[in-house]
C-alpha cells in the first residue's frame, strides 16, 4: 500500500547550481551512487501518473524538481489535479521553487488552483555562494513572498541550513517572515547529490544543529508564526526532547515510504528525495518492485548504529537520516554524518 502523500519531481532541470543540492542525479563524486537521467515524462504522462495515484489511495501531492517552474505545462498539471482527480481535495497543492522563474501569471494560476508556495531562501549574504545563481537573488525571493502574502496565497520560506549560512539564520528567517512568509520549513544540510562535493564546507557541527532549533524558535516566537524541521534529527540532538519548542515542530523518525514517497522525472519511485535508489516504476503493475528496500523504510526494519542500540529513546528515533548514512558510508546502519 502506498503512503498517502507523493512528491512529484517534474523535471531534472534547474536554473540554480546549489552546493547543498541532494538530488541524486547531481552527484558527480561517487560512482557507486550514479543516477542516470532517463527521458522525462511528458505532461500527458504526468496526468496518467496522477490518475494512477488517485486510484491507488494517495490523497495528496507536492510539486518539485529540479526546479518545478521549468516544467512546461506545470499550470496544466495544477488544473488537472483540481478538476480531474480527488488528489489534494482537502488541502492545498504545495509547489516548491527557488523563485527565479516566478511571474504574475503564475501568481494568478496559483490562486486559481489553491497552491501553497514554498520558496527557497538559503541565506542572504550567502545566497549567491549557495546557489551560484545568475538570474535570482534573495531580494527576488522576498519579493515573491510579499506578493504571495498580498494575494492571500499561503507561503512557506524553505531554508536549508549549512555551516556557511548558519551565522545569518536569524536574519534570513526574520526577513522572510517580515516579507510575508506564513510558515518556516528548515532542512539541515544532508550529504547527497551535488552536496557530496561540498560536504566539508557545509557540514554542521552538533552544536550548530542544536543552535538551528533555538534560533528558529526565537524568531518564530517573536513573529507569532510556526515552523517545522523537514529532515529528521537524532533525538539526542534535540534539546529537552523538543518540549521547549512551542512554535517549532521537530521529529526524529523518518517518514520515507511510510508518510510519503517520491516519483522522479522519469516516473521511477524512490523512498525519499535524498535516496539514490530506484525501487519501482509508477506504470508497473506492482509499482514497488524492490519491496525489500522499500520495506526497510515502510516497516522501519533498520539495523540501527550500534552506538544507538542501548538508547532509551530508540523506539522514537531513527538515529538521524539513514539515507545520508548510506550515501556517506555505504550502509543504512552507519552513523548519520552529523556524528562524525
Amino acid at each position: 500500500m502506498l503512503p498517502k502523500s507523493a512528491v512529484l519531481e517534474l523535471t531534472y532541470r534547474c536554473n540554480h547550481k546549489c552546493k547543498f543540492c541532494s538530488c541524486p542525479w547531481e552527484n558527480t563524486e561517487k560512482q557507486s551512487l550514479s543516477y542516470e537521467k532517463y527521458e522525462e515524462l511528458s505532461i500527458d504522462d504526468w496526468k496518467r501518473v496522477l490518475k494512477v495515484l488517485d486510484q491507488s489511495g494517495v490523497r495528496g501531492v507536492t510539486i518539485t524538481g529540479g526546479e518545478s517552474l521549468l516544467k512546461e505545462g506545470l499550470c496544466d498539471i495544477l488544473r488537472f489535479i483540481r478538476k480531474e482527480t480527488g488528489l489534494n481535495r482537502d488541502n492545498k497543492i504545495v509547489v516548491i521553487t527557488n523563485g527565479a522563474a516566478m511571474s504574475e501569471e503564475l501568481i494568478s494560476v496559483f490562486k486559481e488552483t489553491d497552491v501553497h508556495i514554498s520558496l527557497s531562501l538559503p541565506g542572504l549574504k550567502t545566497y549567491q555562494y549557495h546557489t551560484e545563481s545568475i538570474d535570482n537573488s534573495p531580494d527576488n525571493v522576498l519579493h515573491w513572498l510579499k506578493r504571495a502574502n498580498e494575494e492571500s496565497l499561503d507561503s512557506t520560506v524553505n531554508v536549508t541550513v549549512t555551516k556557511k549560512n548558519y551565522h545569518e539564520l536569524y536574519e534570513t528567517l526574520a526577513n522572510a517572515l517580515i516579507a510575508g512568509a506564513g510558515t518556516v520549513l528548515l532542512n539541515r544540510f544532508l550529504v547527497g547529490g551535488r552536496g557530496l562535493t561540498y560536504k566539508d564546507e557545509l557540514m554542521l557541527s552538533q552544536d550548530e544543529l542544536r543552535g538551528i532549533l533555538d534560533t528558529a524558535e526565537e524568531v518564530l516566537a517573536l513573529s507569532g508564526r510556526v515552523g517545522s524541521v523537514g529532515t529528521e534529527y537524532p533525538f539526542c540532538l534535540i534539546p529537552d526532547g523538543g518540549r521547549m519548542y512551542k512554535h517549532l515542530r521537530v521529529g526524529s523518525l523518518c517518514a520515507a515510504a511510510s508518510g510519503f514517497f517520491v516519483i522522479d522525472p522519469s516516473g521511477y519511485i524512490r523512498t525519499c528525495n535524498h535516496s539514490p535508489t530506484r525501487v519501482g516504476y509508477i506504470f508497473d503493475d506492482k509499482i514497488i518492485t524492490d519491496t525489500g528496500y522499500w520495506n526497510i523504510f515502510a516497516k522501519r526494519q533498520f539495523n540501527l548504529p550500534e552506538m544507538c542500540t542501548s538508547c532509551a529513546f530508540i523506539e522514537d528515533c531513527d538515529c538521524g537520516c539513514r539515507e545520508a548514512a548510506a550515501i556517506c558510508h555505504d550502509s543504512l546502519s552507519a552513523l548519520d554524518p552529523c556524528f562524525l
